[in-house]
Formats: structure tokens, C-alpha cells, sequence
């Protein structure tokens, strides 16, 4: 049985509010997706239509600057409709999609909200067609730790107790292994790392209610916060002049759908050369 993490019901909300903020947050995601579509470059396939999963209205016109046919989804209805375009509203752990409809899927910073993480990127596999290219930017382990542990001491100080504040993220290894369970072939995992710099504190947990990144864990306290939490915790975030930085860090999936010709791992034992001729002369021990 799947654990339930997230409350999807609480993300779709936080979503469905935020969707009329964006532009408040653009430039972390759009520098985010760049960074993530410069992988495009990389490769010298062209792709002709594409799957936008929880763009946020940034990812769908990057894609169709590209000349790519996109239709983009997300949880929420409202967020769905900033992407413009074709968008529909889905459920990331229940796409709508039928196998083999896109020859490219980003996934920018949309799927560490999902409970059924191995599942979702199952189906998202199989919405690829063969040899199709999965892209995805997801927020790893170390993301906003400055603001988790300052929120865990300042709450276990005034309350003698803490309660998850902040999503839980995997680390690098656990998203590799995410893509070979889900069957991707020629899976990478790069680690790019954000740095983020806010004058004041109070800024960035107003950045993460618009960019719908507020608290949808299931285990999350539903009493209202102690008074003096946020102040206490943002306190001990701020620096001599008064400004507080965050780090992004963040998981850069890449993973091809399995097709003819992809370059494929030799059988243990079927090498026609051995070590010794390869490196030019006899091994001895040292």
C-alpha cells in the first residue's frame, strides 16, 4: 500500500490560489526551467509534441517557442488554464493519457507532491513513445533545510514539539533509483543548487503560498501556529544586515523511453577484449 504523505486535496487548494500570483514568483521557476530545458540542446533529436506536467504557465511557451505542440496538465484546474493553450486538469498519480502520445515530457518542479512517485513516473513512461525523452526538475534533499531546522528548533522550544513544516525530499540516489524502477533507459541525475536571497523574512514564506508550495503534508498540524513561531524561527534565519538566503537544491531527471537503437550494456562475459590488451601490456600486481 502507497503511504500517504501529501494531502492532495491541500495541495490542489494551495494550488488553485496561488494560480493568480504567479507572476510574483516567475523568475525562480522560469530560471528553473531553463536550466532544465537547456538539456534539449544536449540531445539531437527534435520532438514534435510534448507533455507539460504542473508547468505553471512557464514551461508550455518555452516549449512552443521551440515549435513544440504542447498540452499541459496540472492538479489543479486553475493553474492548469495559466499554461495557455491546450491544458487539462489531472491527477498526476491517474493521467489521462493514452501509452505512446508524447515524444517529450518536463516535469518542472511538479511531482514532489505526489504520493505514488514511482507510480506516476511509470505512467508518465508509458506515455512516452519509444525513444521519447523525460525531463523533470525535482526539489531534493538539503531544499529549505535553513527553513526547516530554524521552524523545528523555534517550535520544539515553544511548544516542546515539532510538526512536519516542510515537504520531505528524496535524496540524488533515491532519484536515480526512481528512474530504473520506473524502466526509464539511460537514466541521469545531475544536482543543480539555487541560491536565494531575501531582504526580508516574511518574503519568502509569502514566495512559497504563491508559488502553491504551502504545507500539504499529511501529518501537518491543523491548530493554528503558536504566535510567536514564524517570528522565533525567521530570527534565527536572518543575517547581520537583516536578509535571509535559502538554497534550492535540486534533482535534474533525465530518462529515455526504451526504443530501437539506444545504445545497450554488453552481457557479463560476452567482451572480445580483455583488460590486460586494452591497457596495453600485461597486469602485475603492485
Amino acid at each position: 500500500m502507497t503511504p500517504i504523505i501529501f494531502d492532495r486535496f491541500a495541495l490542489r487548494r494551495h494550488r488553485d490560489r496561488a494560480a493568480a500570483h504567479l507572476d510574483e514568483v516567475k523568475p525562480v521557476l522560469l530560471d528553473v526551467a531553463l536550466r532544465l530545458l537547456d538539456r534539449l540542446d544536449d540531445t539531437t533529436r527534435s520532438f514534435s509534441r510534448a507533455l507539460d506536467v504542473g508547468g505553471r504557465g512557464v514551461v508550455a511557451p518555452l516549449l512552443q517557442a521551440r515549435g513544440i505542440a504542447t498540452v499541459s496538465t496540472d492538479l489543479s484546474p486553475a493553474m492548469a488554464a495559466c499554461a495557455g493553450g491546450v491544458a487539462i486538469a489531472a491527477d498526476e498519480e491517474r493521467l489521462p493519457f493514452a501509452p505512446a502520445s508524447f515524444d517529450l515530457i518536463i516535469a518542472n518542479l511538479s511531482l514532489h507532491g505526489v504520493n505514488d512517485l514511482p507510480g506516476a513516473m511509470i505512467q508518465l513512461r508509458q506515455a512516452l513513445m519509444p525513444d521519447g525523452l523525460f525531463l523533470a526538475a525535482l526539489p531534493a534533499l538539503g531544499t529549505l533545510a535553513e527553513l526547516r531546522n530554524a521552524l523545528t528548533e523555534a517550535e520544539s522550544e515553544l511548544v516542546s514539539g515539532a510538526s512536519p513544516r516542510v515537504a520531505p525530499f528524496p535524496d540524488l540516489h533515491d532519484a536515480a533509483a526512481l528512474l530504473q524502477r520506473a524502466g526509464f533507459a539511460l537514466p541521469v541525475v545531475d544536482l543543480e543548487n539555487i541560491s536565494l536571497l531575501y531582504s526580508t523574512p516574511f518574503a519568502l514564506l509569502r514566495d512559497l503560498r504563491h508559488a502553491g508550495e504551502a504545507n500539504a503534508t499529511q501529518l501537518r498540524s491543523r491548530r493554528t501556529p503558536h504566535r510567536a513561531l514564524f517570528p522565533a524561527a525567521l530570527a534565527r534565519m536572518r543575517g547581520a544586515d537583516g536578509s535571509m538566503r535559502v538554497t534550492l537544491r535540486l534533482a535534474m531527471l533525465t530518462g529515455w523511453a526504451p526504443g530501437p537503437g539506444q545504445p545497450q550494456p554488453l552481457r557479463p562475459g560476452s567482451a572480445q577484449t580483455s583488460l590486460a590488451e586494452a591497457l596495453g601490456g600485461p597486469l602485475s600486481p603492485q
